[in-house]
């Protein structure tokens, strides 16, 4: 912090005003802590292993070889985009902001809603993941046996906890990310160390070789190879393609480092690189990682029968019981770190949207503690909405399938889509008054416009593979939430909600922004 500036403060201060905001959260991390609660919240220890089935038990091999740099770059091209606009504005709550400023009121109150619901559903996602990589790894030392009751009280304290530290300051958030980041980046080359010290030979083929496990029977509860199938049969095209979403739904939640703009030193330079680099190193490690873990694997028929439980069944055949707790001990707090960084976005989120006055009880949830200068009521309410959805959708099922299930893969194409709203918007406006000032980190327009129409041909991308059985459901939630939204905005919100200040508004808004500044201590 000592090359920031009080030039560097002026600069970053100014930027907020222009745009019509008091700077009422405090300026604390650096680069790597805005670039370290995006690699948090990605988390490859996460995602990369409590949704190994996709791969395993999909395409097998050729999941991880080819299917995750391949889903990596899908994700990417969305980062890229957004960080080009990123760095044009930088507030809390980015997406929203942008949707708005780059289009109109409704386009920003949409990409709002679309990112909040991804992002409060994701962090129950993150959660439960963290749950049932307890009770897999750790649960049989503490007696644990999965019901509803055990799940919720589990996910009651690891949220309450992470919300508690947002809870105290910025300062402390930013210092257990960054431990995180480091975190992160060591246990996943020691499990890469481990897993090839464990294989019984180095057949790197298996990286390259597509096998369709589409249809297999997984392991039952009873030890019967009765179990449901991770994929129900598809050709090889479309396993391959299904397992895409490994990658794609592990290399999410790189929005938060726009989501702490508003905290973060330098935000015009920090939050673009942030964003673009928290992609490309989770992608690196996740890739070296996986591709040890698929060399260890003892056997890939065997493998793509294990199903869900391929991680632990691996890590049981093959890894010293020692070394495996260790791993098993870090891997968890990594898991809760990541869970810690989504609360922080998720609350910048409802923050943000609040103060335009775009939520219910908008002036409670827009309220910052001045003694801890954080959003202290979107802390809690985010953490607390996220454990209801995991107890509400653990209760229904829609024929075989847990509505959890179904909506985790709706909470990612509502998270892209919110990624992919301002970037289409962002082709249409650059060098147009509303887009005529780049920040610092600028591709030029071609540069953008060719990143920007990948993200639209990702997004059809994810959305097509995202609605595939099991997970059919996702398509008709996403367009029954398209509608709601739109009967809500035409019925209610067009007439109300007046989103961000923009033009004259601005200039009215001083006044309120001293007051606002006064409130919370800020010199």
């Amino acid at each position: 912090m000592s090359d920031y500036t009080e030039l560097d403060k002026k600069q970053d201060v100014h930027i907020l005003h222009s745009m019509g905001y008091a700077q009422e959260l405090e300026r604390r991390m650096s680069s790597f802590s805005n670039f370290a609660v995006s690699f948090s919240i990605i988390c490859i220890l996460s995602g990369g292993i409590n949704s190994l089935a996709q791969a395993t038990s999909g395409a097998g091999g050729a999941a991880i070889g080819i299917g995750w740099p391949v889903g990596c770059f899908i994700s990417l091209v969305f980062a890229v985009a957004m960080a080009q606009i990123s760095s044009a504005y930088p507030t809390a709550g980015g997406l929203y902001h942008w949707g708005s400023i780059l289009g109109n009121r409704f386009t920003g109150w949409l990409t709002a809603w679309f990112n909040l619901l991804g992002l409060v559903t994701v962090l129950g996602a993150i959660n439960v993941g963290t749950y049932y990589f307890f009770l897999g790894a750790l649960g049989s030392y503490f007696g644990m046996v999965d019901t509803t009751v055990v799940r919720i009280v589990f996910l009651v304290v690891i949220t309450g906890l992470q919300a508690l530290v947002n809870h105290m300051g910025i300062g402390l958030t930013a210092k257990l990310t960054d431990f995180s980041g480091y975190l992160i980046f060591a246990t996943s080359i020691a499990l890469a160390v481990v897993c090839l010290i464990a294989a019984p030979s180095y057949d790197f083929a298996r990286l390259f070789t597509f096998t369709n496990y589409s249809g297999v029977a997984t392991i039952a509860a009873d030890g019967s190879a009765t179990g449901v199938p991770v994929w129900p049969q598809v050709s090889t095209f479309w396993v391959f393609a299904l397992g895409l979403l490994l990658p794609i739904y592990t290399i999410t939640g790189y929005d938060a480092s726009a989501h702490t703009s508003e905290e973060t030193l330098k935000a015009a330079h920090s939050v673009p690189r942030g964003m673009v680099a928290s992609v490309l190193w989770s992608a690196l490690f996740g890739y070296i990682m996986l591709c040890a873990f698929v060399l260890m694997l003892p056997n890939m028929d065997d493998a793509a029968k294990q199903g869900w439980n391929v991680f632990f069944w691996a890590m049981d055949a093959r890894v010293n019981p020692i070394v495996k707790d260790i791993l098993y001990f870090l891997i968890f707090v990594s898991q809760w770190l990541c869970g810690l960084a989504t609360v922080t976005s998720v609350s910048r989120m409802i923050f943000a949207f609040s103060r335009d006055g775009g939520l219910p009880a908008s002036k409670g949830l827009s309220k910052v503690s001045p003694k801890f200068r954080t959003p202290v009521s979107a802390i809690w309410t985010g953490s607390i909405l996220s454990v209801l959805f995991v107890w509400g959708s653990s209760l229904v099922s829609i024929g075989d399938t847990p509505v959890y299930t179904i909506v985790v893969s709706c909470t990612v194409i509502f998270l892209f889509f919110s990624f992919a709203i301002p970037i289409t918007l962002g082709l249409f406006a650059w060098g147009t008054s509303k887009w005529d000032k780049m920040g610092p980190w600028n591709l030029g327009e071609m540069g953008f416009k060719l990143f920007a129409v990948l993200s639209i041909i990702a997004m059809i991308v994810i959305f097509v593979i995202g609605i595939q059985p099991p997970n059919d459901w996702a398509g008709i939630i996403t367009v029954g939430f398209l509608v709601l939204t739109g009967i809500v905005w035409f019925g209610f919100e067009r007439r109300r909600f007046r989103g961000p200040p923009i033009g004259e508004e601005i200039a009215r808004r001083k006044a309120e922004i001293a007051a606002a500044e006064a409130a919370v201590g800020e010199r």
